[in-house]
Order: C-alpha cells, then structure tokens, then sequence
C-alpha cells in the first residue's frame, strides 16, 4: 500500500476512528493525468480550508469515459491511476487520495460526508453534479479562483505540436 492512498472503506475506517484528526474535512476530485502547478496552487488553497484534504481520483475507466479520446491526441489517461494516486499522496497538502470508478464523485461524497466540497472557479454550483449530496450531507461548496491558468490537454498539445514556439514566459514563471 501507498502511504496516503485508501480504499474507500480505509478511509471511512480512518475518518470514523479519529475524526478529530480528519474533520473539517475538505474533498475535491479530479482525473490530475499530468500535474502542473495549477493543481499544486488549487490543493493548496483547498488544504486551507480545514483540516484534512482528501482527494477523489478518477479511475483510468473513469477517465477514459469523461475524456474519450480526440483525434490527433493520445488517449486518457497518461498516467495510470496508481501512479497518479502515489504522485498526490506525496503531495504536502494531500492528506488522503481515493480512486473511484464511477464519472461522478456522488458516491464519495455521500459517504465521506465532506465538510466543504471544493472545485476550481471554472466551475459553478448550478453545474456541479455532486451539489446535491454535499447539501444532502450537510457540507458546503467552495469555488477556488484558478491561479496558473493550464490543463494536462493544453500541455499534451503543446508537446504534439511541431510547431511551438519557445514557451510563454509568463506561464513557465511559478512564483
């Protein structure tokens, strides 16, 4: 076992055995196929507001069935789910990562009971699957302002690309 990777019922165990140690608990999910800084800068910002920073990873099915492959363009994921699993488990402000199989985090969220629910400000409430249970469960939602504007898709097609240039200093630049 990874340290840091559960299985949802670990998880549930962990949380129920020491809930001082977990609550507030915060939860967001995501595919994180090839982490940028704009990950790093949103799990932090996330971990910031409570105690814990618990993160739903996207299985490579799931994956694959949210970004079904475009021509031109690798499939997804890159990276295979263990090895994304291990990369965020590493990370400073991570204190658990859970991969689940299903395309939304719904499940997860019903049963971890998230305290905040937090996803990037590209997002809206009125459009976030997961809103229902997080209400249901007694959380809130957060939206978190997207610092280092980049996707693992504009980097995949940045590499593909022959004809790039030299990089955009100002995105290379991480303060």
């Amino acid at each position: 076992m990874i340290s840091g990777v559960y299985t949802l019922r670990e998880l549930e165990e962990a949380i129920a055995s020491d809930p001082d140690n977990w609550r507030p608990i915060v939860f967001t999910n995501g595919c994180f196929d090839i982490l940028h800084a704009g990950h790093v800068r949103y799990l932090q910002a996330a971990k910031g507001l409570g105690r814990s920073l618990v993160v739903g990873l996207n299985s490579d099915a799931s994956v694959q069935a949210i970004k079904p492959q475009q021509p031109g363009l690798p499939a997804r994921p890159i990276v295979p789910e263990n090895q994304r699993a291990e990369v965020l488990a590493a990370l400073k402000p991570v204190d658990a990562v859970v991969i689940f199989s299903e395309i939304t985090a719904t499940k997860l969220i019903s049963i971890l009971k998230p305290d905040i629910y937090v996803k990037g400000g590209d997002y809206r409430r009125s459009t976030l699957p997961e809103a229902p249970a997080v209400i249901a469960g007694g959380g809130k939602i957060s939206l978190i302002e997207i610092e280092v504007p980049s996707s693992t898709s504009a980097i995949v097609k940045r590499i593909l690309d022959s004809d790039a240039g030299p990089p955009d200093r100002k995105q290379q630049t991480v303060s």
